[in-house]
């Protein structure tokens, strides 16, 4: 059983290493115990491990490789979607560890992410990064391979109020994908405001927090949930 994370042990680790770059497992986590609503992921060492932890959330799953040095993990060969039985993720534990030492192979490798299969909605992305001149700004925008695509992004520096925050979401040139698009319902906003209020003062709490990345973030018509996150802290002092 790993000992669960706290802020405190990972600012002593940015203390001691200078720049931390936390898994996707190890994001969520912090995230989830800042109130901040994430998918429920398990980190798997094994294929067994792997197999447990979909039965306990429920098929159909997915596996992501787990390691800090590897950002694009689809482009990476690490991620596997819609697996339905205990056979196909052993198969594609394996093949991510496969796929993922080829590509990556000096790579840190802490094992593979397990996660419910989230269902469809509208992909944003909710972001933020310390800028020099200006200390932390929060980003939104469309999320998945839209924000490398379009690069439709609106941009706040932080602190942030629930006007500048309600902007930043209808600001943004796809805002109509919000609205109900191609029979989805209109997501609801407010759910998107909330969160990113929450990732601002969670920036504001944690100024070592150098940069955090929640790509995508699932809205919906009820909520809205983070389904893969990135967190890299630094102590700047």
């Amino acid at each position: 059983m790993t000992t669960p994370l706290t802020m405190h042990t990972i600012i002593e680790r940015a203390r001691n290493e200078g720049r931390v770059v936390l898994t996707e497992v190890e994001s969520k986590e912090l995230l989830g115990q800042s109130g901040i609503s994430v998918i429920d992921t398990g980190l798997a060492a094994s294929r067994s491990e792997a197999v447990a932890i979909s039965q306990q959330l429920g098929f159909p799953v997915v596996l992501k490789i787990a390691s800090p040095d590897i950002v694009h993990k689809s482009d990476a060969g690490g991620v596997r979607l819609e697996l339905e039985n205990p056979g196909q993720v052993e198969r594609a534990y394996d093949e991510i560890l496969r796929d993922t030492v080829q590509k990556h192979p000096g790579a840190s490798v802490q094992g593979v992410s397990v996660q419910k299969m989230a269902t469809p909605g509208v992909e944003v992305i909710i972001g933020m990064s310390q800028d020099v001149q200006f200390g932390p700004v929060l980003m939104f925008g469309l999320g998945g391979v839209w924000v490398e695509i379009l690069e439709d992004v609106s941009l706040r520096v932080i602190p942030v109020t629930r006007r500048d925050v309600r902007e930043m979401v209808k600001e943004i040139k796809g805002y109509r994908m919000l609205t109900g698009y191609r029979g989805l319902p209109p997501v609801d906003e407010s759910k998107l405001e909330d969160m990113l209020l929450a990732v601002a003062d969670f920036a504001t709490q944690y100024p070592m927090v150098k940069e955090l990345d929640l790509n995508p973030v699932i809205a919906y018509s009820d909520r809205a949930i983070v389904v893969d996150a990135r967190v890299v802290l630094e102590d700047t002092e």
